[in-house]
Parts: C-alpha cells; structure tokens; sequence
C-alpha cells in the first residue's frame, strides 16, 4: 500500500509539474473522472487527454489499491476511443494473501449524439482484455454496451447510464449478463471547485444486486487541468464496504494543432 500510495504521488507531481505548459494553449478538458457514469460528450477534437489517479478499496476482509488510468482521443465532435486499465494493482484477499501486478485493460469505442449545448445522448462499446493476472482478474474478456443521456438544467449537469456487459467468466449459478446504471449529477459550488453526487449499481441472476453511493469535489485551476477527490460507499452487504480516490485530468498532445 506505501509503495501504491509513493507511485500515486510520483504521478500527480510529474503531471502537474508538466501542466502548466498545456495551461493556456487549446481548448478545456472533458473529465470523466471521478464518478462511475460517462457523460455523452468527447474531448476536443484532436485532444489527447490523460486521467490518473489513485484508489483504495476495502470490501469485507480484502483490500486493494490500484492505479487507474484512462487515456481519451476524439476524433470529430461524434466519434472517439478510450483506452484504459489499472497502471498497478496491489490487493489483499480475505485469507490475507498479497498479490500485485498490472491490471486488465480496456478499449473504448464511442460515439456522441450532440442535440444541443445542454443536451446529448452517447453509445460506448468496451472490450476488456484480461492483461491482469489471474489472482488480481478474471482472466476471461468482458464486453459492454452502454447508453449514455446528458442533460443541462440550469447549473446541474446529469449523466444517466444504463449498460449490459457480457462476462467471460461466472459463478455457477449465476447469468452470463450483468446490467449496470449510474445517475449522476454534479454543479459548480465556486468558479473552481465543482461538486459531485452519485448511485450507481448493478444486476445480475444468481447473485444480490449492488448499489453505490459517490461523493466527490473536483477543483480546476484552469480549465485545462482537473483535480478530483472523493468517497464511495456501498448501500448493502453486496456492495463494496468503501472506497476513497483522487486523480488528475490534463491534456499531453493536440493532433490538430
């Protein structure tokens, strides 16, 4: 957990330290940090944009830490792609045993349905690659559809998420399908800090659903940069006990510039 918890600072200083060079030339980021819902709109055009940050879990005896990493690429105002894992996974099961190692990663293909300034729907297709070893991961692909509605009403932005993902590897006993929904709603408190709320959880035969409560604030120092921190908590003994992160959106590269 020290180790997880150096790297994690190893990472946000670097970033910071290299922001302010992207502070000033080209458009905002487009967080989808920190909560589970994705919104429906892409990053600029041509704007890589780079997400990390740190997670600490604990659910029953176990626990783990982990780096979380997503990497975003639009290629017009409708199409985009996302790739994404965990950087570094430290975990600790419930027979106490450690395991640590590189995640599973995951490719994303999205497009966005841009009504209006405050409106916009969104389709994601996620396949994930079981790079993670089998003691931190399934070890199986999953593949997900999800179904994105975005919506302005005055200062509250709302993302509201329902998706079906296909599981390579179950319990007997339980369905090959899990569906999955985020709500989420976050708003301005102050010209740089912004506050966030949501429930998430999930449904599959066989097994108890989970649900999840987030809270989070996300500071931006510009509107190039993005820091965020918050907490989780499941609402029932399906769900994980808690989870605490903190994590960093900032541009690396513009394709179009």
């Amino acid at each position: 957990m020290q180790f997880c918890a150096r790297l994690h600072v190893a990472c946000i200083v670097a970033i910071v330290a290299a922001a302010p060079a992207f502070a000033d030339d080209g458009p905002p980021v487009t967080p989808y940090r920190p909560s589970v819902a994705s919104p429906a709109q892409l990053p600029a055009p041509g704007q890589l944009e780079l997400e990390v940050g740190g997670l600490s879990e604990k659910t029953d005896n176990g626990r783990s830490n982990s780096l979380p990493y997503q990497l975003k690429l639009a290629f017009s105002e409708e199409w985009g792609v996302l790739l994404g894992g965990d950087a570094l996974v430290s975990a600790r099961d419930d027979d106490g045993d450690r395991h640590s190692g590189f995640g599973d990663t995951t490719v994303t293909l999205k497009r966005a349905f841009l009504i209006d300034d405050a409106t916009g729907f969104g389709i994601e297709f996620t396949a994930k690659a079981p790079t993670a070893k089998d003691s931190l991961g399934s070890g199986k692909s999953d593949y997900t559809l999800n179904g994105i509605f975005s919506k302005d009403v005055g200062d509250v932005h709302m993302d509201l998420n329902l998706n079906a993902t296909r599981l390579g590897a179950i319990d007997p006993g339980t369905g090959r399908t899990q569906a999955g929904w985020a709500s989420s709603f976050s708003t301005p408190i102050s010209e740089k800090w912004t506050a966030t709320g949501e429930l998430s959880g999930t449904h599959q035969s066989g097994t108890r659903n989970t649900t999840l409560a987030l809270a989070a604030l996300t500071y931006s120092p510009t509107p190039r940069m993005a820091i965020d921190f918050g907490v989780a908590k499941g609402l029932n003994s399906a769900s994980q006990d808690w989870s605490f992160f903190t994590g960093i959106v900032v541009p690396i590269a513009n394709f179009r510039q």
